[in-house]
């Protein structure tokens, strides 16, 4: 595959859909010079100083090719990306241009909604799903891998539900230690975005992921879906950071599940607190952009500065 540069980027549709005109203005500079500086700029926002940010590109430049949108986040400097399913992706594709771009791919979804993970008879399609996921993950150079609990079934308590859970991961935990591949389960929120899922707010999902026992098997902290659930970010963030449960961050503000700055959410505050308590790892940007993914980045940006 031929070698990509900055100036092949602003070529594209991709990232000219992304620039703006008013980026490419540069008062004094015409043409290539124009072109480069303006390629700096743009990856200068993506490069944070404290927080690393994986843009998910399944919600940002929808509207493009999926293998664009990867172009898209390298220009604008984000180190890494996000996305859900596998299925309908050219996979060899994707590992070959993450990898000519330098962008790592953070984390994808294994297995969604449905079918339930909370119920035994889909526990084989699951531990099968896993299996692939981890080849997936090897292909990707990718070490998490989303799970979701899946939605409440109809006569059946949380608490036998949860215990579901729990056996299908302590059955996809040895395939995921063997490949050295983290699962993450996803707590959501039942107030505004998935009302009747099985598995929201902190205390249950940390039971499930201290009565799985593995390494390998952590939560994907979606701060989005934690706020709406019950607040107090930073205190939860200290409980699932001190115990060990927390596998990997996302954020969106609230309301409108919009970049930073858009909502009621003081993230400045809340990434110094992930940061200072050890963080290290990818903040995923599961995100709608409220109005550009140009502003959005900057927003993102903007919410690491203390």
């Amino acid at each position: 595959m031929a070698t990509v540069d900055r100036r092949g980027f602003l070529a594209t549709g991709a990232v000219s859909s992304v620039v703006g005109a008013s980026l490419l203005g540069g008062a004094g500079l015409t043409g290539e010079a124009r072109a480069e500086e303006s390629a700096e700029e743009l990856k200068r926002i993506g490069q944070t100083p404290h927080t690393k940010f994986a843009v998910n590109i399944e919600m940002w430049w929808s509207k493009l090719p999926f293998l664009e949108r990867l172009k898209a986040a390298a220009a604008l400097g984000f180190p890494a990306v996000e996305f859900w399913p596998l299925a309908g992706k050219d996979l060899p594709a994707v590992a070959a241009l993450s990898k000519e771009l330098g962008i790592a791919i953070a984390q994808f979804t294994a297995w969604g909604f449905t079918p339930g993970l909370n119920e035994a008879k889909n526990h084989p399609a699951f531990v099968k799903a896993v299996e692939e996921g981890c080849a997936a993950a090897k292909l990707l150079n990718c070490q998490l891998m989303t799970v979701v609990a899946g939605n409440d079934v109809a006569g059946v308590s949380q608490e036998e539900m949860h215990q579901t859970v729990i056996a299908g991961l302590k059955l996809a935990a040895p395939i995921a230690e063997k490949h050295n591949v983290t699962l993450i389960l996803e707590p959501m929120n039942i107030r505004v975005d998935h009302k009747g899922h099985c598995l929201y707010g902190s205390a249950p999902s940390m039971k499930i992921i201290q009565a799985v026992g593995s390494s390998h098997v952590k939560l994907n902290w979606d701060l989005y879906h934690m706020h709406i659930t019950e607040g107090d970010l930073c205190g939860h963030l200290r409980e699932g950071m001190g115990n060990k449960t927390i596998g990997y961050l996302q954020l969106a503000d609230h309301p409108g599940r919009n970049e930073p700055g858009t909502g009621e959410i003081y993230y400045n505050r809340v990434l110094k607190e992930a940061y200072d308590l050890g963080y290290r790892g990818y903040v995923g940007l599961e995100l709608k952009p409220k109005t550009t993914e140009l502003a959005a980045a900057k927003a993102a940006a903007a919410a690491d500065i203390w």
